[in-house]
């Protein structure tokens, strides 16, 4: 079941990264973000209060868990890289082709594999392993193809911050799965609700007050602000992915190596909406090496599944 969701959440995820590219061309980004978490945190906010009144009990789907202020400084962490990384990738998103930063992104799980390795011991087999290096051979040939559109990796700023932006959403995924581990496991030992509505909540917040003091000030000054409904899907399609993979998480058989994997599968979606809608370019040589992270991802699926 675990892997499934982990399919589904990399789905939704192409198409927020499809959302995200719509909405911040030629537009601000910081608004576009403020609006995603604010969003984010009014479809959570239900939940949260529905809980705190009682009208949700234990064991329900979208129960909010009381925790203590202990608990909350773990997800006031979680928001603070998290939202560091979404700064970084949304300024990189703007500036950059999807077929570029799907592949770059997608460079996450080999981070998030050494990490598991290292910290949770976690161990693959024969299929899983197959499937990691197809992913990384294909990840490294979509990268190199960016040479051909004028972006020089070493030279190129908001290559940087996709980089930046990729190291950090690495960590964060280690991070998720020691914040829903079990106590008697050494985690932190959390709820998924609690830590994907309140964490949506602390970046609202954050981004609030970068809202006010660093956009507001300079918004008359070429940081033009222009409403797209796109924007409300941002919203949308990161919560159901976000949920799916937390989902994910619960289950006590899940590997956060494998379910990170899965999730940049998002760049078959992200590559599919940048040839559909954006016209980008190269895609021939592209399509090739999307056909290994298929062929990655099916490795993982028989793998996991034995």
């Amino acid at each position: 079941m675990w892997i499934i969701l982990a399919f589904v959440s990399a789905a939704l995820l192409g198409l927020y990264d499809a959302c995200k590219k719509y909405s911040l061309r030629g537009n601000a980004v910081i608004p576009v973000l403020f609006l995603n978490t604010l969003f984010c945190s009014v479809i959570f906010l239900p939940a949260i209060v529905l809980s705190a009144a009682g009208m949700l009990s234990e064991g329900e789907t979208f129960y909010v868990e009381p925790w203590s202020w202990h608990a909350h400084s773990y997800i006031l962490l979680k928001s603070v890289i998290v939202l560091i990384s979404w700064i970084l990738g949304y300024f990189a998103i703007k500036h950059l082709p999807l077929t570029i930063v799907g592949p770059v992104n997608a460079t996450r799980p080999v981070m998030t594999i050494v990490g598991a390795l290292l910290i949770y011991g976690e161990s693959l087999n024969g299929w899983q392993w197959a499937g990691v290096a197809f992913a990384v051979v294909s990840f490294y040939l979509l990268s190199r193809s960016g040479r051909k559109e004028g972006i020089r990796f070493a030279h190129n700023r908001w290559i940087y911050f996709l980089v930046g932006a990729a190291v950090l959403g690495a960590v964060s995924g280690l991070y998720d799965k020691f914040l829903m581990a079990s106590t008697d496991s050494g985690g932190a030992g959390l709820g998924r609700m609690s830590v994907q509505g309140w964490y949506n909540i602390y970046q609202c917040v954050m981004m609030g007050i970068v809202l006010w003091t660093v956009w507001w000030p300079r918004r008359l000054h070429g940081h033009r602000f222009v409403w797209r409904w796109p924007i409300i899907l941002i919203s949308v399609f990161l919560t159901c992915a976000d949920f799916a993979y937390f989902y994910a998480l619960t289950f006590p058989d899940s590997m956060i190596s494998v379910v990170s994997m899965v999730r940049r599968g998002s760049v078959v979606v992200s590559f599919m909406c940048g040839a559909l809608f954006f016209g980008e370019k190269n895609l021939r040589g592209k399509a090739v090496d999307l056909a290994l992270v298929l062929a990655g991802m099916v490795c993982l699926w028989i793998g996991s599944a034995q």
